[in-house]
């Protein structure tokens, strides 16, 4: 009688335990899913807002100079006594490696100009 009891409760534990994975899992992948979602609307919210951070009150320049780039960088300002290269971010993100050597790269002055004349 023991064995049979104790036959039942094991029997009751696993089903209760596939119904709980079961459940764990339907749960884990739904929040995956809203994850992505969330992250996939948060760039898409990052990459609108570069295009309008030019014409913004803040923007430090006038924004006729700025030419919209996307990538590596946003864009870059050309003023009368400067070329500056801007990076707008949103939130929490930060720099992308590409984007930290760019930057490293301008402070370190390694910026040079090219001209060149097509033969026809």
């Amino acid at each position: 009688m023991i064995e049979l009891i104790l036959f039942f409760l094991l029997l009751i534990s696993l089903i209760l335990l596939y119904f709980f994975f079961s459940k764990y899992s339907n749960l884990k992948e739904k929040f995956d899913e809203l994850s992505f979602l969330k992250k996939s609307q948060s760039v898409k919210y990052g990459k609108l807002t570069e295009q309008w951070i030019p014409f913004s009150d803040d923007f430090p320049f006038d924004s006729s100079s700025f030419r919209f780039l996307g990538s590596p960088v946003d864009g870059v300002a050309f003023n009368d006594d400067s070329v500056v290269f801007c990076e707008f971010k949103s939130n929490t993100s930060s720099l992308s490696e590409k984007q930290k050597k760019i930057k490293k790269l301008i402070l370190d002055k390694k910026v040079k100009w090219l001209e060149m004349h097509l033969k026809n």
